[in-house]
């Protein structure tokens, strides 16, 4: 059997064919494609799409169908296998190899990420309940992220891997609060600064770990996916140290369903260096003997919605960044917000909003949707 007829065999079930008529169908542009994708697995698929060897009208859907069939379990490969052992024995997300992320893809160029976000550039899933467009959503998640710490004037807040300041920004300007807001991105810093200038709001270029002072509330939006399971527990036993003994953490992450210890290779490459997510029980593990679990809150499904409303906000801007990337860099970037929501679709990825407190709330938290 050659390479052609194997991947057929593993594609019977899933609903997609090879050079089909389905939007969700694999279009071979090239024979080599499939020893390829055998001999590579998911790396060698993404970089064979990258390369123009393959296409595919509708990529999320193709996405979400082969993850509902459990294929992509069934395509490891040498080079999977080696990301697991490197995993297990080097601290991936150590001090100094933290930044490598933000150099990678934090600081590809801020007039990417301004024609594909809202416009507080929010790189986050939105919380789409009763909204229909992508801003709606974004400042329904800040709002919701207030709710939930209880801010009051005069608190001060402080928020691990603030991006480009957005929630600092809303969180200031409508909840009267002070934010330190720390990033290891240059890009992202330089214009968290200027963002929010003028407002009681600080923007550091900094690690997590060296943070000192006590803060009355502390939120993370989706930096924990960036922080390793090697660190998990260092991170929450930071978290303990800078939180006042009554303040409130809120830990919005994405998150898997199994534990794991190294992310896809191919977004390890290309995306994000170094990542990885974690799952239910990796975060109680890290949190046990430190924290009180108040609220654990799941809109994974609405990620979906967020990646598609990107994508459709990058491919029709694209014109006016083009001459800043290639084409390759087009395809890289459609692969992965396509992928991206087809993985959400499936529910194989989680989004979480945890709110934590270290001797529990007096009287119990109330959960806010």
């Amino acid at each position: 059997m050659n390479a052609e007829d194997k991947i057929i065999q593993l594609l019977k079930g899933t609903g997609i064919e090879i050079n089909g008529q389905n939007s969700w169908d694999i279009k071979a542009n090239n024979p080599k494609v499939f020893a390829r994708i055998l001999a590579q697995g998911s790396l060698g698929f993404g970089n064979a799409y990258m390369d123009g060897w393959w296409d595919c009208d509708r990529i999320d859907i193709m996405i979400e169908k082969i993850i509902l069939a459990n294929l992509h379990k069934k395509l490891k490969t040498w080079s999977t296998l080696g990301a697991i052992i490197k995993a297990k024995l080097i601290n991936r997300q150590s001090t100094n190899r933290a930044k490598q992320v933000g150099e990678k893809h934090y600081d590809l160029g801020n007039e990417l990420y301004g024609v594909m976000l809202d416009d507080l550039l929010n790189y986050s899933c939105g919380y789409w309940k009763g909204k229909s467009h992508l801003g709606e959503a974004q400042i329904a998640k800040l709002e919701l992220i207030c709710q939930k710490l209880q801010l009051r004037p005069g608190m001060k807040v402080l928020d691990i891997g603030c991006g480009w300041g957005g929630f600092a920004k809303y969180a200031a300007e409508n909840h009267g609060v002070e934010v330190v807001g720390i990033t290891i991105s240059k890009e992202q810093c330089a214009l968290a600064k200027e963002i929010c200038k003028d407002l009681p709001v600080e923007i550091k270029l900094q690690d997590y770990r060296t943070l000192t002072d006590k803060f009355d509330a502390i939120v993370s939006i989706g930096m924990f996916e960036h922080v390793g399971y090697k660190n998990y527990k260092t991170f929450m036993r930071v978290v303990h140290r800078l939180l006042k003994d009554k303040g409130l953490f809120l830990l919005h992450t994405i998150g898997g369903n199994n534990s794991v210890h190294n992310v896809d290779p191919w977004i390890d490459k290309h995306i994000f260096r170094n990542g990885m997510l974690p799952s239910p029980k990796q975060v109680t593990a890290a949190i046990e003997g430190l924290f009180t679990l108040e609220d654990w809150h799941n809109f994974g499904a609405d990620y979906d919605k967020t990646l598609m409303a990107w994508y459709q906000n990058f491919t029709a801007n694209w014109g006016k960044i083009k001459h800043l990337y290639d084409d390759r860099f087009y395809r890289m970037w459609n692969f992965y917000l396509l992928s991206s929501a087809g993985s959400f679709r499936a529910r194989k990825n989680q989004l979480w909003q945890i709110v934590l407190t270290k001797q529990g709330q007096a009287g119990g938290y109330q959960s806010i949707r």
